[in-house]
């Protein structure tokens, strides 16, 4: 937890200087909040508070952030189940690539998954960073204090495991990868245009066919 400022508090991450020449502290700050556990709603404190259960309301980050360095390579965090939305991943890409900027070249995702204990949630959310590798065309790295922890190689095929509900260490290999990809681009515009297109259809194929059906049954 960051405090920024007075009565601002921001779900961060933090990296730590290695030695004197490394530049300021990086953090990136999570955008993407969840309604209830990590803000409240607007319009639902007096919810809250006939609840009278503490629960946090947080300061939202900036919805794009520019990656860090490590090395030749630039990483872009995401926290939790931020990388479930993949068009907000997708559009800080997008946005460093057309405004010239160092483009990430890996992502990174961090989660506290002890919240759902022994649960289907932990191989759900590999899951889902397998589908960020797809579309962005970017290694995955995810560290998370039950699981999954793995790296994930830029065709979403796991690359390295360390077993959930382990103590222990993953090491593996990563290669960044730079670039742009048709997700990155138009994002999930595509596929809700072929849906609407598909339901459209649908719905003329079924106005077309009922005169018909009155017709014969007539």
């Amino acid at each position: 937890m960051l405090l920024e400022g007075r009565d601002r508090y921001l779900n961060s991450m933090l990296t730590l200087p290695v030695d004197q020449e490394t530049r300021l502290p990086y953090h990136y700050s999570k955008h993407h909040l969840v309604p209830f556990g990590e803000f409240v709603p607007y319009g639902f404190h007096w919810f809250v508070r006939l609840l009278q259960i503490p629960l946090g309301d947080q300061t939202s980050g900036d919805e794009l952030q520019a990656p860090f360095a490590v090395r030749d390579q630039w990483v872009l965090p995401n926290i939790c189940y931020e990388d479930l939305f993949g068009e907000e991943i997708g559009a800080q890409i997008r946005h460093a690539y057309l405004q010239q900027l160092p483009q990430p070249t890996i992502l990174l995702n961090m989660s506290n998954m002890a919240w759902f204990g022994e649960w289907l949630a932990v191989p759900q959310h590999m899951q889902i960073s397998q589908m960020r590798a797809l579309e962005t065309g970017r290694p995955v790295l995810r560290s998370g204090n039950t699981g999954a922890t793995v790296t994930i190689s830029p065709d979403g095929k796991v690359q390295a495991l360390l077993a959930p509900y382990t103590r222990g260490t993953l090491s593996a290999k990563v290669q960044g990868y730079a670039g742009i990809t048709p997700y990155i681009l138009c994002g999930n515009v595509p596929a809700v245009a072929m849906a609407l297109l598909a339901i459209g259809g649908l719905w003329l194929r079924s106005r077309k066919s009922a005169p018909a059906a009155l017709h014969s049954s007539s």
